[in-house]
């Protein structure tokens, strides 16, 4: 969305008819375009309208109500940060003592709303002409935020006040194309990084993908997950790191719940036991496995891993644990296409999950080749177990 068109939606007529729309469906959107046009709407209005439109349905799922009153664009709600996801970056800088946060590439204004909401004041910055003005509309009903166009690196941090320092560096090119070099991010890494010696109190957001070598060693590097899905790593710094610099990671589920591990103390995670196949596996969920910490896991289940380069654990004898998914184990059998067509044959399998870890396997292939028939329905993992390619048997618990 250029400023004309983001003019045109914040003109009456277009917020009129932007909150009017139905709720956003592919099937109708052309039809419904074409209807408002023969009503006499500017063509370029509508337009802008339904892609508003769709891109608040789209936003629901990371910001859930707050959607209906936003503004996007594609690569904004792209980076935007889930709405859970962002309470607990506000809960950081409000437990740390934090009161005047600076958000030095505040986006479409996720982070600086969740601030907002646990009564932070926020001068939040983009350098970008567009996303500001969105930001700015986003933001209206918070007036402890400040938004502004301009580098955020600029800022007198001194002068504004500020006790706490955010960023979220662009890490996609003009094109699309990630960007994987933390010195290519828009701003670069280390220019964020020099804020902390000004602002202790420092906390960045990075995909998760960022390699441990270059993460800064008195950082807190927390990976989070949503529901399963690893959505970042939170670099923390100063009073915002209480309990020093390491790797956690953060898993939220279903209904608010949170659950944070750290690496152990002791160094349990650095050299977990390697054992045969016991009565359960469990599967690590991906903050965990992202953060290092699959042994650390081992350690809480009483497990070992099944190979020394593969993320699952098994154990003898189950023990429940959030950090992890629990299978019992039914059978384990060395690899093979015809063989296991055979056993799932036997048993009438007709719907089965794959699931894989340290195999060039492509599930779906897989599944075509097995020519499954049946009314019962099966979980296999492919793995490797002792260098061997094995199928383990399971069933979730």
């Amino acid at each position: 969305m250029d400023l004309a068109g983001l003019a045109k939606l914040l003109h009456p007529e277009g917020w009129a008819l932007l909150q009017a729309l139905p709720p956003y469906d592919e099937r109708l959107a052309l039809p419904l375009a074409e209807r408002l046009q023969r009503e006499g709407l500017d063509p370029g209005l509508v337009a802008a309208a339904l892609t508003q439109s769709r891109l608040r349905a789209k936003a629901r799922a990371k910001l859930g109500d707050f959607a209906d009153g936003m503004l996007f664009t594609p690569a904004g709600l792209e980076q935007a940060t889930r709405l859970e996801v962002a309470a607990h970056h506000a809960r950081r800088f409000r437990d740390a003592g934090c009161t005047h946060v600076a958000d030095l590439t505040c986006g479409l204004g996720a982070d600086a709303l969740a601030f907002a909401g646990v009564g932070l004041r926020v001068v939040a910055t983009d350098v970008d002409e567009t996303t500001a003005a969105l930001a700015t509309v986003n933001l209206r009903a918070f007036p402890e935020v400040e938004v502004r166009h301009g580098d955020g690196l600029a800022l007198d941090l001194v002068a504004e006040g500020v006790d706490g320092v955010w960023a979220d560096p662009a890490r996609r090119t003009g094109t699309g194309r990630r960007v994987f070099d933390p010195q290519a991010y828009a701003p670069p890494l280390d220019a964020v990084l020099a804020a902390r010696a000004t602002v202790p109190a420092l906390g960045l957001k990075l995909g998760p993908g960022i390699a441990h070598r270059d993460l800064p060693v008195d950082a807190e590097a927390q990976w989070v997950s949503v529901d399963g899905d690893v959505v970042e790593v939170g670099l923390w710094f100063g009073p915002l790191a209480p309990e020093g610099p390491g790797r956690t990671a953060l898993v939220l589920q279903a209904g608010g719940v949170a659950h944070t591990l750290r690496a152990d103390p002791d160094g349990e995670d650095a050299a977990p036991p390697v054992g045969p196949v016991g009565a359960y596996l469990y599967e690590p969920d991906g903050a965990v496995i992202r953060a290092g910490l699959v042994g650390t896991v081992a350690h809480r289940v009483r497990g070992r891993l099944v190979d020394p380069t593969i993320a699952y654990v098994t154990a003898d004898a189950l023990t429940p644990d959030p950090l992890v998914t629990a299978y019992r184990v039914l059978d384990d059998l060395p690899f093979g296409l015809k063989r296991l067509r055979t056993y799932l044959r036997e048993r009438g399998v007709g719907r089965l999950t794959i699931k894989k870890r340290g195999t060039a396997v492509v599930p779906e292939t897989l599944r075509r080749q097995l020519d499954l028939r049946g009314g019962a329905e099966g979980t296999i993992v492919l793995t490797r177990v002792a260098g061997q390619q094995r199928v383990l048997v399971v069933e979730p618990v």
